[in-house]
């Protein structure tokens, strides 16, 4: 007799991130996986960037001089938010496949 909380899926056990194994990803996977994780918070925090700019310089009335340039929304938010949940990706992937080829070989 199997018990309920055999069948439930795995969220965030050792190795699984909203259900999807880690585990038995190779390095290319891993990298790539990594760099997507990356880019994609690069985008999220310019797209947020971008937003509050906006709203900041129009919600504001800031012209001219006073107005935030929209460049910064990617210069100072996104690209230090893309490298540092990229780096942190990439550490904790590499992690996990050493550990798997710790664990076969």
């Amino acid at each position: 007799m199997a018990l309920a909380h055999e069948n439930t899926p795995r969220t965030f056990a050792a190795g699984y991130l909203f259900g999807v194994p880690l585990n038995g990803l190779g390095w290319f996977a891993s990298l790539l996986m990594g760099l997507a994780a990356g880019m994609a918070a690069f985008f999220a925090a310019t797209f947020c960037g971008i937003f509050f700019i906006l709203f900041y310089n129009t919600g504001g009335h800031h012209t001219g001089a006073a107005a935030l340039d929209y460049a910064d929304s990617y210069r100072r938010l996104g690209v230090p938010v893309g490298a540092a949940v990229g780096i942190f990706s990439l550490s904790y992937l590499g992690m996990l496949w050493m550990r798997g080829k710790a664990k076969r070989g």
